[in-house]
């Protein structure tokens, strides 16, 4: 008797998403660590906000992130021009059936990638809100749910300042993660040049490692994460310690407290784990939490003010004695 052939049914092992990063890593090189962030905002049914400067392959990593997850991907160029219907959809009136019909925008799909996105004015950001808040969207007086998985990856670059719109505090705040990439190594860089010489986009070479059905029964895995008491005791030790230290302006809030303990769940997961361990919370603490605190004296959002927030999160992750 043969074996009956496994199905989508099947609960995905958690080996496939160390399978799914290698494969990510083929036309996204050098930044295994921000693949394993990106992946584990997905699970934690999170959003990311890329902030590095242009070319580092913000768009190349979530392409490439949708296409082995086989998931659906659109790309949305935010401009000062951009209207909230030109991403959400728009109801127009059909004189053949005499009636009006909603057209739905972009962002119904699995990966959106809302690309320089504080260069599209404030009405144009929020429109964002309910879609990464509640996963739906309501045209007129309809609501519509978006499709699951569903994960906004939006970029924006720290030095440019002309002609942009910074994103409140608020709207921050419904990103998980705010990330860096940074530059390639010289390892990293000599392979990109190598490749750039094809004619054929990298991410056509991907493969589909998990399907859309499979995402969603690993983001329901990330509530069963075993969680020791200890840990959950150093995390709410580094969150309160933002709350009382001069250095900081606003601590972190209960929600930023609860998206740390999800995203450290998720971020488990992507290493292969059922349980959470101390260097989990310590690798989420800065993606997590340096965009929703304010140090004191800071007038803004900016990129340096970002960069003081995180190195503040550092000084007190020094300062927490880790559970052993």
């Amino acid at each position: 008797m043969t074996a009956a052939a496994p199905t989508t049914e099947s609960r995905p092992s958690l080996e496939l998403l160390d399978h799914l990063v290698q494969e990510v890593e083929t036309v996204f090189h050098g930044k295994k660590e921000v693949v394993r962030l990106a992946l584990a905002a997905l699970l934690a049914r999170g959003h990311v906000l890329f902030e590095d400067v242009p070319g580092v392959g913000k768009t190349t990593l979530s392409h490439a992130l949708a296409k082995t997850l086989g998931l659906g991907f659109r790309r949305v160029q935010f401009t000062s021009d951009l209207l909230p219907s030109d991403v959400l959809g728009v109801s127009i009136y059909n004189p053949q059936t005499t009636s009006f019909e909603i057209r739905k925008g972009p962002i119904f799909t699995n990966v959106v990638v809302a690309d320089e996105i504080n260069r599209a004015p404030p009405r144009t950001q929020s429109g964002l809100l309910e879609a990464m808040q509640d996963g739906s969207v309501t045209i007129d007086d309809q609501t519509f749910a978006l499709p699951r998985p569903f994960l906004v990856m939006a970029t924006q670059n720290p030095l440019e300042h002309h002609g942009t719109y910074p994103l409140p505090e608020s709207q921050l705040d419904r990103f998980l993660m705010r990330v860096t990439i940074g530059y390639p190594d010289g390892e990293a860089e000599r392979r990109i040049l190598t490749e750039s010489a094809s004619l054929e986009p990298v991410v056509d070479r991907l493969r589909a490692v998990l399907n859309p059905q499979q995402v969603v029964q690993l983001q329901n895995r990330v509530e069963e994460v075993e969680v020791d008491p200890a840990i959950l005791d150093y995390l709410m030790a580094i969150v309160e310690r933002t709350r009382t230290t001069t250095k900081l302006r606003m601590g972190v809030s209960p929600r930023g407290n609860i998206s740390v303990f999800r995203a450290a769940r998720a971020y488990a997961l992507t290493h292969g784990r059922t349980y959470l361990v101390p260097d989990d919370v310590r690798e989420l603490i800065v993606p997590c939490l340096a965009h929703r605190i304010l140090p004191a004296g800071a007038t803004g959002t900016t990129f340096d003010v970002h960069d003081e927030a995180a190195a503040i999160l550092e000084g007190i992750l020094d300062e927490v004695e880790a559970p052993v």
